[in-house]
């Protein structure tokens, strides 16, 4: 079925293959089967319940992905996708890329050639753009994670309700497109304009509010807030945001609007359910309250604070990936017996700041027997991890220390 849809992507627009991609249901007859059939399985560990989860292959441009949900789709990528050696690209590949949609009803196909974007609100002029014509615009590409807000919500506890992720709501890609800025310049900026209001082509069921998110508009004029057409050095894959979508580098992916097809400059705050109501985190130093709390003051989720993950752990060696939020990564550390003491482990190439980088630490020399480790980094800002986990209701910003086991034979 993926191929079917990749044969489909016919029209290219700037190098990137950019398609109109003709009528092809990402539900095809029978993939909820399909999705939800007999599959391998792997193990998130949770805090509460089972963490057995399927691994799929049923979706479109995707292979081998944790499914959390079929409809709309919540597919998480596999630890393993996320290893290598320590000079490796540590960008993830778009088949290996987490998806996460709000609702069902979300584009099936789209039409490259007919597409609009279309910009107005307090505007000086209303315009509606072409593909061709936002490929036309100065060229910018940003590396940088895209992780879900709700990441490691299945690590909570106590338990919280929401998809239960694992570590793998997240993924960090090559995003090519145009900066958000020139595109809002197009229009023309009215005076009073405080911010910029982002909504794509998914469509909510019965009175549900409109999937939309705003951002000030000084953030939305930074030079690294973009809107894609490009991931990798390819089309954006369907389930992804085919085919623009916004990139807000630091910030978690609440912000990273899908299938964008509208861009509304606003005069007032953003009153919506999205941006007032929904992905509110409590108005602490670390977003964290004591379990069962309620009542507590509460502010838009926003920027990522620096994390780091174990990707693979042998006797001879442990190795992952380290993120710095908003900031670029420091350093990483690594402590051999839980914790009591840390030392820096090797550092991969620097491919920016909003990026993974690839850490490493040789573990020759342990003694026979079962070692604790625990891995954290620090980004260019100084900011860290902490060893305790925080909790909230919403199951957001998990940026805890890490923890591996390893033994020696």
């Amino acid at each position: 079925m993926a191929d079917s849809v990749d044969r489909r992507a016919a029209l290219a627009l700037g190098g990137l293959g950019v398609g109109a991609l003709a009528s092809a249901p990402l539900w095809a007859k029978g993939m909820g089967a399909q999705a939800m059939g007999a599959q391998p399985t792997i193990d998130l560990g949770l805090s509460e319940g089972t963490g057995q989860r399927p691994l799929t292959d049923a979706f479109p441009g995707k292979k081998g992905m944790i499914l959390q949900r079929s409809r709309a789709p919540l597919l998480e990528t596999p630890m393993a996708a996320f290893d290598g050696a320590l000079q490796d690209d540590p960008v993830t590949p778009n088949y290996r890329f987490f998806v996460r949609w709000h609702y069902a009803d979300i584009p099936l196909s789209v039409d490259a050639a007919a597409f609009r974007l279309r910009i107005g609100g307090a505007v000086k002029r209303a315009v509606s753009l072409s593909l061709a014509e936002i490929q036309a615009m100065p060229q910018v590409t940003v590396t940088a994670v895209n992780q879900c807000s709700g990441n490691s919500r299945g690590l909570f506890g106590p338990r919280v309700p929401g998809a239960q992720w694992g570590n793998g709501a997240m993924g960090n890609a090559r995003w090519t497109g145009v900066r958000l800025r020139d595109l809002i310049a197009r229009a023309g900026t009215a005076p009073g304009v405080v911010q910029v209001k982002c909504a794509g082509l998914d469509q909510p069921p019965g009175d549900a509010p409109h999937f939309a998110k705003s951002l000030a508009l000084d953030h939305a004029e930074d030079d690294d807030v973009i809107v894609a057409y490009g991931m990798n050095g390819a089309a954006l894959p369907l389930l992804n945001g085919f085919p623009l979508r916004l990139i807000v580098p630091g910030w978690y992916s609440t912000y990273w609007v899908k299938a964008l097809d509208s861009i509304e400059l606003l005069t007032g705050p953003d009153t919506g359910f999205w941006m007032a109501k929904a992905y509110q985190i409590p108005e602490t130093e670390d977003a964290g309250v004591k379990p069962g709390a309620t009542g507590f003051p509460t502010v838009p989720i926003s920027r990522m604070p620096p994390r780091a993950f174990f990707t693979r752990t042998t006797p001879q060696e442990a190795r992952g990936i380290a993120m710095g939020g908003d900031a670029g990564v420091a350093k990483v550390e690594v402590s051999l017996d839980g914790g009591a003491q840390w030392q820096q482990a090797q550092l991969g190439p620097d491919h920016g700041p909003y990026s993974f980088r690839r850490w490493a630490m040789p573990l020759t020399g342990l003694a026979r027997g079962p070692h604790e480790l625990a891995v954290r980094t620090t980004n260019t800002r100084g900011e860290g991890q902490k060893p305790a986990p925080i909790w909230n209701p919403g199951g957001y910003m998990r940026s805890s220390i890490e923890t591996a086991r390893v033994v020696v034979a």
